[in-house]
């Protein structure tokens, strides 16, 4: 038995204890940072590693180590769910296929000279968990990282765009909105100018950059003029210097709101930015003879269909090492990502397929990456 076979031979060993993971997991959702539960979940699942919990100062990250080979590949697994709907970005199925992933090719590395690095990473939606990593040292040494996403169509990538995350703090003064509203600073009116500026401002926008966001707090009673009121926002640009570019712009929007009402402004940072994604493209070219071989079609990339279009902290990744982040397909029925019924899809047998298939067909990628030599030589280059 080769090494591909033996490593298919291993995930379709653990396929029970990797669909029940990915289902656990979807049935306790947790949001970024808070993942306790479900990081110990997938760090326990990873018999035979080297386990490091709490790793790079973040209580819900860890790292797993097998292999003494040369040439390291990381696997990167996310386990955070989404305010309200749960895992409807099917970061169940991206941790469980990582795990498999780990699992067959902690049992070739040795053979095959690898060294291979399961990295439960925190806090991918909207906290930046893998930039704090990458920042203090997780890729060090790392030649090459993968993961899948669930997608309702099968691509090789999707149109990755750079973004920032912040909250918008107006602050002003309360009054009785009947008796003496000449005494109030309305908050909620600074709030209102500022999206009006912004929705007017979009016209001027270059394609690609986005901007859109929610009230999280908006006064207490009609009859009391607000004197806080709080939002948070998501810039996004095709490249982090149109990023900075668009917040600039956007901020803008913001002082306005405040000059025009009489309210003060502050921003919090809610994470570091994501970064635009640049695919490797031998890695991924790897990835779709693999994916290919176990019955995925990328006809959507073949016909030149436009890209999907969502940001990733895989991307900063990127932008540091060869990296890929394949959409793995699975049946939604029409629901997309960030859906409640796009969450419904993650634990149906065509989720825990995608489980299978994403855990082989990068293990099978991390193969090729070591022992074709004109990939290995790209990767140690």
């Amino acid at each position: 038995m080769d090494a591909k076979q033996l490593a298919a031979a291993v995930v379709d060993a653990h396929m029970g204890d990797l669909v029940a993971l990915s289902h656990d997991l979807h049935a306790h959702p947790e949001t970024s940072f808070e993942e306790h539960r479900s990081a110990a979940a997938v760090a326990g699942m990873l018999e035979g590693f080297d386990v490091t919990t709490g790793a790079y100062g973040m209580p819900t990250a860890f790292s797993a180590r097998a292999g003494s080979g040369p040439l390291t590949v990381a696997v990167c697994a996310e386990y955070d769910a989404l305010p309200d709907v749960g895992h409807a970005c099917g970061h169940n199925v991206i941790a469980a296929a990582a795990v498999g992933a780990g699992l067959a090719l902690a049992e070739v590395a040795d053979d095959v000279g690898l060294t291979v690095l399961v990295l439960g990473t925190p806090a991918e939606e909207g906290g930046g968990g893998k930039i704090l990593m990458l920042e203090r040292g997780a890729f060090d040494g790392v030649h090459a990282a993968m993961m899948v996403h669930p997608w309702p169509s099968e691509r090789l990538a999707g149109r990755c765009l750079a973004v920032s995350h912040f909250d918008v703090t107006f602050s002003g003064r309360e009054a009785h909105a009947s008796a003496a509203p000449w005494e109030g600073v309305n908050a909620l009116d600074a709030m209102t100018v500022s999206q009006v500026a912004i929705g007017l401002l979009r016209q001027q926008l270059p394609p690609g950059d986005q901007v859109h966001g929610v009230v999280m707090e908006g006064g207490v009673a009609a009859n009391i003029i607000p004197g806080t009121v709080r939002g948070r926002f998501m810039c996004r640009a095709t490249t982090v210097a149109g990023l900075e570019r668009l917040d600039l712009r956007v901020r803008a929007c913001f002082d306005a709101g405040a000059r025009a009402t009489g309210a003060t402004v502050s921003f919090e940072e809610l994470s570091p930015s994501y970064s635009q994604m640049e695919s490797d493209p031998a890695l991924l070219a790897a990835y779709r003879a693999n994916a290919e071989r176990l019955g995925r079609s990328f006809t959507l990339d073949d016909e030149g269909a436009p890209l999907p279009t969502f940001s990733t902290d895989m991307a900063n990744v990127s932008l540091a090492l060869p990296t890929i982040h394949p959409l793995i397909a699975i049946e939604t029925n029409g629901a997309v990502n960030h859906q409640h019924a796009f969450a419904a899809a993650c634990v149906t047998s065509s989720a825990d397929a995608a489980v299978r298939d994403g855990a082989v067909a990068m293990a099978w990628t991390a193969i090729d990456a070591v022992t074709r030599q004109e990939l290995r030589d790209h990767l140690l280059a």
